[in-house]
C-alpha cells in the first residue's frame, strides 16, 4: 500500500499540484465569509441548568449586558461649560449611525443602522409627571434645553437630587462620580457594526475630554469589543510572527532557502485551508478559534522537517533523488500520519466537553491538522522531485559537529547513565506532584487582559465608585401568575434589595419596587419623602396612573404597557431584580453565592418561591468551572485513545506504558510549574495539557517507528537498534522540538493572559517532552527484558518497510 501511494504521488505530480491549487482557491473564497464573534463564548452545554435558567431570563427580558457606561466627575458637571459638554456628548452618541455588514449569497451586504437606543445621564434624565386628564404618568425630560446660565443649571441639579430613584444609579455624590449609561442597539451589539460604533464613540470621547478631562468607559459591549479588536489584531500578528520564527529556525538548521520557501508554502496553504474550513463549518472567529492558523504553522513545519531531513539522509546514502523521495514517503509518511492523527486526537477530545466554543475549536483544529499532513505529504516530495539534486551544502547540516556531539552525548547518557536518568525523572515527578497540590482554579471576564490595561483600570474605577458593572440578574419565580405584584412579594423584593445594597461588591439594585416608588413620588408631585411602596389604602387612587404614556424617544418601558417596564413577565409570575457585581473570579463568585443564599432562602422560602441567580456574568463564570472539570475528562480520553493506537501498533500493553511514561511526565511537570508559580487553572491553561500531549507523543511515535525498523533490520538486536534509532531520529526530534518551542513561545507576546500562559506552558512542556523522549524512552527500552521487547516488536500491526524489498 505504501509503495502504491509513493508511486502515485511521484507519477501524478503535476495533476496533484493543479488539484491542490484549485482547492486552495476554493478555500480562500470560503475563508472570506468568516466573521468575528462579538459574544462571550457559550461555555455551558444546552441542558445545563445554569444555561436553561439564563435562556428563561432572556425569553422574558432579552439579553442583558447591553449597557456601555461612561464615568466622569460629578462636581465638575455643576459648571455650565462642563455640563453642556456632557449633554452634547450624550446627544452626539445618540445620533451615531454605523454600517453593518452581513454575508449574503457569496457577497457582503452593507446597511446603516442606529447604534444606540437611548442615553441616560444627569444631563439627559427623565421623570414621571402626573397627568390628571388621562389619569396616567407621562415620561418627561428633566432638562428640556441647554442651560444658558448657572441658575438654570442649579435648577436641573435640584430636580435630579429630589429624585431618589437616580441616587447611586446615575450619580454618587459621596464619591464625586457621575455616569452616562448608553443602551446599545442589540442588533449592533451582536454584529460587526459594534467595532465601528466603539471607534466613533472613542473619537467623540477624545473630543469632549478636552473640556471634561479623562472619561472612564466600561460595560460588556465595550469590553467585548476591545477583546474582539485585540483578537483580530493578534491573529494577523501571530500568523506573521509564527512564519518568521519558523522560517528563521528552518534556515539556521538547513541553511537552504529552498527548504524555507517550500516549508512555508505548505503551512501558508495550510493557513488558507484553515480559514476555509472555519468558513465552511460556519464558525465564527473567537479568541480561541483565532489560534488555529498560527497553530497550523507551528504544528505543520515539523512535518516538513521530518520529511526533508529523511530525504537528505537517504540521498546522502545512495545519491538517487527519486529513490530517496520514494523511501521518504514509505518510511516516514506512515509515522508522520500517525503523529498528525495523535495530535488531532489531542484537539479532537474537546468535542467531548459539550461546550460549544471548545467543540467548534476541537472540530476545526482536528480537521486542519489532518489537512496540513495531506498538504505536506503531497507538496514536499513533489516539489523536491521537480527541483535539482541536493548539493553538498544542502546536506551538510547532517554532519554539523555540535549536532553530532549532541547526539553522541545522548547515546552516551542512555548507554552508561540510565540510573541517573531515572533518578532525575523521579525527582522531577515528585517535585511536580507537590506543585500540583498548590494549583488554584479561577477565571473572570477581564482576567486575560494584562495589568495596567486601560480596560482594567477603568473597571477598577467603576468598582470603587459603584460596586461593579458586570451583569448580575436575580429572577424570582413566584410560581403563580399575578403573585409577583402582590404586596407581600413586593415587600420581600424590597427587603432583598436592601440586603444586596449592603454588600460592597454589588451596585445599587433595581426592580419593580423602585419603579413603583418612583410612580408614587410622581403622584404626590415629586415630594422626595413619598418615595416608598404604595400602601393598601393608596392602591385605589394610584393604581389607575400606573399606565405609562411615553411622549418621547427615551425607550423606557419598551415593549411594556405599564410601569413594570422590563421587571415583570407578561403573566406577572416572574420578577427581575437587576444589579451589577464586581469582576469576581470563579472562587470569589461561588463564595458570594454561598454567602447570600441563606438570606435569600430566609426572605423567599423555597416552598413558595424559586430564586435564580443568572445573567451573562454568572453564566460565564459557571461555564469556566464546567470547562475546567470537563477538560480533565477530555485529557483522560486523549490519553486513552492514544494508548489504544499504541496498543494497535505494537500489540503489547507494556509498550503502551513505555510510550506513555515519557509523555505523562511533561504534563505533570507543567502542572507543577503552574502550582509553584501561581498560574491558576482555567480553560486557557487546562488546554495546555491536551495540546501538549497530542504533540509530544509525535516524537515517541517517530522514535518507536524507527526503532522497529532497526530491530527488524538488525535481527532483533535491541541495543544497536535503540542507539541507531536515537542517532537517526535525534536530529529531527531536536529540530522539531526547538521549532515547536519557539513557535509556541510567540504566543507569549499576546495581550491576553490566557494566550501568554498557553504559549509559555506548551513551550516548556514540549521541551521537557523532547528530553523525555530522547533519554527516558530509549533508557526504558534498554532496561526492559529482551523477551518482552521482542514480543512487542515481533508482530507489528503495520508492516515494517524493508529496504531489501525496495523495487527501486
Amino acid at each position: 500500500m505504501s509503495n502504491f501511494f509513493a508511486r502515485f504521488i511521484l507519477r501524478y505530480r503535476i495533476s496533484i499540484l493543479i488539484v491542490l491549487g484549485g482547492v486552495t482557491v476554493f478555500m480562500a473564497f470560503q475563508g472570506r465569509k468568516v466573521e468575528l464573534s462579538y459574544d462571550f463564548a457559550e461555555l455551558l452545554p444546552e441542558d445545563d441548568t445554569t444555561f436553561t435558567d439564563y435562556e428563561l431570563f432572556k425569553s422574558f427580558f432579552h439579553q442583558d449586558g447591553n449597557q456601555l457606561i461612561l464615568g466622569g466627575n460629578y462636581d465638575q458637571l455643576k459648571d455650565i461649560e462642563h455640563f453642556n459638554s456632557w449633554l452634547e456628548l450624550g446627544n452626539e452618541i445618540k445620533k451615531i449611525n454605523v454600517p453593518k455588514t452581513t454575508w449574503q449569497k457569496n457577497h457582503w451586504e452593507i446597511e446603516n443602522i442606529d447604534a444606540v437606543d437611548s442615553v441616560f445621564s444627569i444631563a439627559n434624565l427623565y421623570t414621571l409627571q402626573k397627568n390628571t386628564d388621562t389619569k396616567s404618568f407621562d415620561f418627561v425630560k428633566v432638562n428640556n434645553r441647554v442651560p444658558k446660565n448657572q441658575a438654570e443649571l442649579d435648577s436641573v441639579f435640584n430636580i435630579v437630587k429630589s429624585l431618589p430613584f437616580y441616587d447611586g444609579l446615575i450619580y454618587n455624590e459621596e464619591s464625586n462620580s457621575s455616569l452616562m449609561i448608553i443602551f446599545v442597539n442589540r442588533e449592533v451589539l451582536n454584529s460587526n457594526a459594534r467595532q465601528a460604533f466603539v471607534d466613533e464613540l472613542v473619537l467623540l470621547l477624545k473630543e469632549h475630554e478636552k473640556i471634561l478631562g479623562p472619561i472612564h468607559r466600561t460595560g460588556l459591549p465595550y469590553i467585548r469589543t476591545i477583546i474582539t479588536m485585540k483578537t483580530k489584531k493578534e491573529l494577523r500578528f501571530f500568523i506573521i510572527a509564527s512564519l518568521l520564527v519558523t522560517a528563521t529556525l528552518l534556515y539556521l538548521f538547513f541553511r537552504s532557502f529552498k527548504v524555507v520557501i517550500y516549508s512555508m508554502l505548505v503551512v501558508g496553504i495550510g493557513v488558507i485551508w484553515s480559514m476555509g474550513v472555519i468558513g465552511m463549518l460556519d464558525y465564527k472567529l473567537t479568541a480561541l478559534m483565532g489560534l488555529i492558523p498560527p497553530l497550523i504553522i507551528v504544528i505543520g513545519v515539523p512535518n516538513s522537517v521530518y520529511l526533508i531531513n529523511k530525504y537528505h539522509q537517504e540521498y546522502r546514502e545512495h545519491g538517487n533523488k527519486i529513490k530517496a523521495l520514494n523511501r521518504v514517503i514509505r518510511k516516514v509518511g506512515g509515522a508522520t500520519l500517525l503523529t498528525n492523527v495523535t495530535t488531532a486526537l489531542g484537539f479532537g477530545t474537546f468535542i467531548f466537553t459539550q461546550s460549544k466554543i471548545l467543540v467548534e475549536f476541537g472540530v476545526a483544529a482536528s480537521i486542519n491538522i489532518l489537512l496540513v499532513f495531506i498538504l505536506t505529504i503531497f507538496i514536499i516530495p513533489i516539489v523536491f522531485s521537480l527541483l535539482g539534486n541536493p548539493k553538498p551544502r544542502h546536506i551538510k547540516h547532517l554532519d554539523r559537529q555540535w549536532l553530532v556531539k549532541y547526539v553522541k552525548y545522548l547515546i552516551y547518557l542512555v548507554s552508561n547513565h540510565r540510573t541517573k536518568i531515572y533518578w532525575v525523572s523521579l525527582f522531577v515527578f515528585l517535585i511536580s506532584l507537590f506543585g500540583i497540590t498548590k494549583i488554584v482554579t479561577t477565571g473572570n471576564i477581564v482576567d486575560d487582559l494584562p495589568k495596567g490595561d486601560q480596560v482594567k483600570e477603568d473597571l477598577m474605577y467603576f468598582e470603587e465608585h459603584y460596586g461593579g458593572v458586570m451583569p448580575f440578574e436575580v429572577l424570582v419565580d413566584t410560581k403563580k401568575p399575578g403573585k409577583a405584584i402582590n404586596t407581600n412579594t413586593l415587600k420581600k423584593i424590597e427587603s432583598l434589595q436592601e440586603y444586596f445594597d449592603s454588600i460592597p461588591v454589588f451596585s445599587r439594585s433595581l426592580s419593580i419596587t423602585d419603579a413603583i416608588k418612583f410612580a408614587k413620588q410622581a403622584y404626590y408631585n415629586g415630594r422626595p419623602e413619598k418615595y416608598s411602596l404604595i400602601s393598601g389604602s393608596e392602591k385605589s387612587f394610584i393604581a389607575p396612573y400606573l399606565k405609562l404614556k411615553n411622549n418621547d424617544e427615551s425607550g423606557v418601558g419598551e415593549n411594556n404597557k405599564d410601569i413594570s417596564g422590563g421587571f415583570l413577565d407578561p403573566e406577572k409570575r416572574y420578577v427581575r431584580i437587576s444589579l451589577q457585581v464586581a469582576d469576581l473570579g470563579t472562587e470569589e463568585m461561588e463564595a458570594l453565592l454561598s454567602q447570600i443564599q441563606p438570606r435569600v432562602n430566609q426572605i423567599f422560602p423555597r416552598s413558595e418561591y424559586r430564586v435564580i441567580f443568572t445573567g451573562s456574568n454568572v453564566t460565564y463564570l459557571k461555564g469556566t468551572n464546567y470547562l475546567v472539570k470537563n477538560l480533565f475528562i477530555s485529557l483522560i480520553i486523549a490519553i486513552g485513545l492514544i494508548a489504544i493506537i499504541m496498543a494497535f501498533l505494537f500489540r503489547s500493553w507494556r509498550m503502551v506504558l513505555i510510550s506513555l511514561v515519557p509523555n505523562i511526565l511533561p504534563l505533570v511537570f507543567t502542572g507543577g510549574i503552574m502550582g509553584w508559580f501561581g498560574v491558576p487553572l482555567k480553560p486557557s491553561t487546562i488546554l495546555v495539557f491536551s495540546i501538549a500531549f497530542g504533540i509530544s507523543i509525535d516524537d515517541t511515535i517517530h522514535y518507536l517507528a524507527k526503532f522497529r525498523q532497526e530491530l527488524h533490520g538488525r535481527h532483533h538486536k535491541i541495543t544497536p537498534s535503540v542507539l541507531n534509532a536515537l542517532r537517526e531520529t535525534g536530529v529531527s526530534m531536536f529540530y522539531t522540538s526547538i521549532i515547536l518551542f519557539f513557535g509556541f513561545s510567540v504566543f507569549a507576546l499576546s495581550d491576553f493572559g490566557s494566550t501568554i500562559a498557553m504559549g509559555i506552558l506548551v513551550s516548556l512542556t514540549l521541551l521537557v517532552a523532547m528530553f523525555a523522549n530522547l533519554l527516558l524512552l530509549p533508557s526504558l527500552i534498554l532496561t526492559l527484558d529482551k523477551r518482552i521487547m521482542l514480543k512487542a516488536m515481533e508482530e507489528p500491526t503495520l508492516k515494517v518497510f524493508d529496504e531489501k524489498d525496495d523495487p527501486i
